[in-house]
């Protein structure tokens, strides 16, 4: 099964770090990744860009751009990762081993209910490929 772990922080703390904090944070990540790379869990996993290059469509017709995420929140999504685990206390799993060397991130986790008209991953295909 397919989850998606979601990694949310305070974007301006994570901005504050100098260059060495930022390189060491991602050299334990990195290592988090290597662990799961060699059991064939870990999936696409990205950085986020800042939140004020983001933009939001909503609304009606063509919708409307906002400036930004809109969340009414303290911490803003700031990365993720897509992991292939056995069922939901597996992927939680994996979230508290990020957690473990990132201690102030908070990581959401979700199942993936892939849709792809007409296709299915091995992994959605016992509940159909739809979600």
């Amino acid at each position: 099964m397919l989850y998606a772990i979601l990694a949310y922080h305070v974007e301006a703390e994570v901005m504050s770090w100098k260059p060495e904090e930022d390189a060491a944070l991602m050299t334990n990540l990195l290592a988090v990744h290597d662990r799961l790379n060699a059991k064939k869990l870990l999936g696409p996993a990205a950085r986020l860009g800042a939140t004020a290059e983001a933009r939001t469509l909503r609304g009606p017709g063509a919708g409307m751009v906002i400036d930004g995420p809109f969340a009414e929140t303290k911490e803003q999504l700031l990365g993720l990762y897509v992991v292939n685990c056995d069922n939901a206390d597996a992927a939680l799993d994996v979230a508290r081993d990020l957690r473990r060397v990132n201690p102030s991130a908070v990581y959401e986790i979700r199942p993936i209910r892939l849709y792809l008209p007409g296709e299915a991953l091995p992994e959605t295909a016992q509940e159909g490929g739809q979600g």
